[in-house]
């Protein structure tokens, strides 16, 4: 795959970007068959800071998810990414824009089955048309404990150690914004940690904004606060919360 001769987007701002959501809302379906997965979200994450959402299944958190990371378009309201509304960018632009400062995190991994682990944690770098670090890929694999599998395909490697890789592919791009839908879901208890540190780190040490949908509460008690969402509107906002206090808010909502 040849790299992309686009130019770059540059990132917003030097020291990080912020994100914020206006009178969100996502309908899919029309009359009395609609249903209304986000009712009038209004929230925002400053630059430097960790938010887990959480709520039950069906409550919006992933199509929150969605349409701040702008991958799905919201039926009414904005989403701004620092200075630019993102709601309003055409498709082609959008797209320049995610690949130069936002890092993506799935449950289901998006990795390119023919190329080797090595080849897919440089692919958006390639995409963007920037130069591939080989040494700062590595490192971003010897992160997540994968550094002995570089020419691996991803085919060989277990559903826990495909998830390492896409982790590795976020941190190898050092993104402004980092979005993460379960990033530890496929994960055993000890990797899991790990790669909540590292998220906690690119929080704290690079001033990232991060956003991470879970439904776990030690993983949500690794971020900053913890926005809670019901039938498509907020409900509750926990700061700093203990995973007892937040298993304690769920149980209320019957998670």
């Amino acid at each position: 795959m040849s790299p992309s001769t686009e130019t770059p987007v540059r990132p917003t701002v030097e020291t990080g970007t912020g994100l914020r959501a206006a009178h969100l809302h996502r309908s899919y379906g029309r009359g009395r068959g609609a249903v209304h997965a986000l009712r009038g979200v209004d929230i925002g994450f400053e630059p430097g800071t960790f938010t887990a959402v959480m709520g039950p299944s069906g409550s919006g958190k992933s199509t929150l998810l969605q349409c701040l990371a702008g991958m799905d378009q919201p039926t009414s309201g904005t989403v701004h990414w620092g200075p630019t509304e993102i709601t309003a960018l055409p498709e082609r632009r959008l797209a320049l824009l995610r690949r130069a400062e936002a890092g993506f995190i799935f449950q289901s991994y998006n990795l390119m089955p023919a190329m080797t682990v090595e080849q897919n944690v440089a692919l958006t770098a390639r995409l963007a048309g920037h130069r591939v670090d080989r040494d700062a890929v590595r490192a971003a694999l010897a992160q997540v404990g994968l550094a002995d599998r570089l020419k691996e395909r991803p085919g060989r490697l277990s559903g826990g150690q495909q998830q390492r890789v896409a982790v590795a592919r976020a941190l190898y791009a050092r993104p402004r914004i980092l979005f993460a839908d379960e990033p530890t879901g496929a994960l055993d208890r000890a990797t899991g940690r790990e790669v909540l540190w590292l998220l906690r780190e690119g929080v704290e040490v690079e001033g990232r904004t991060c956003v991470m949908v879970t439904h776990d509460p030690v993983a949500a008690s690794f971020a900053d606060r913890v926005v809670i969402l019901a039938d498509g509107v907020l409900v509750d906002e926990l700061v700093r919360p203990s995973a007892a206090l937040i298993a304690e808010k769920l149980g209320g909502l019957g998670c």
